[in-house]
């Protein structure tokens, strides 16, 4: 079984990425820690349903590293692994 995004959504494995210290070596405590907000793209939809009923292609293809909003999407866990299905417009960047 398989998860397939609908319309126009994104399914994003989150990369649970933790700063442990400051640039300038300043140690943070795990209660103050903050999360990043990237993951990799694992699936797209097919796109936004426009007015005249054409389908707006994605932004963003499936093996992007992005930057998403803080407070977005639906957690998903799956096989173990931790998910986030989100419209492709909460999408911030895509990381080169």
């Amino acid at each position: 079984m398989k998860i397939k995004p609908l319309a126009d959504k994104v399914l994003i494995k989150i990369n649970e990425v933790f700063e442990t210290s400051t640039p300038s070596g300043i140690i943070i405590p795990d209660t103050a820690q903050e999360k990043t907000f990237k993951g990799e793209v694992i699936a797209i939809g097919k796109g936004k349903v426009l007015d005249n009923g054409k389908i707006s292609p994605m932004s963003v293809q499936v093996g992007d590293l992005v930057a998403y909003t803080k407070y977005t999407g639906t957690e998903i866990k799956w096989n173990g692994i931790d998910y986030l299905i989100m419209p492709e417009s909460d999408i911030a960047a895509i990381l080169l």
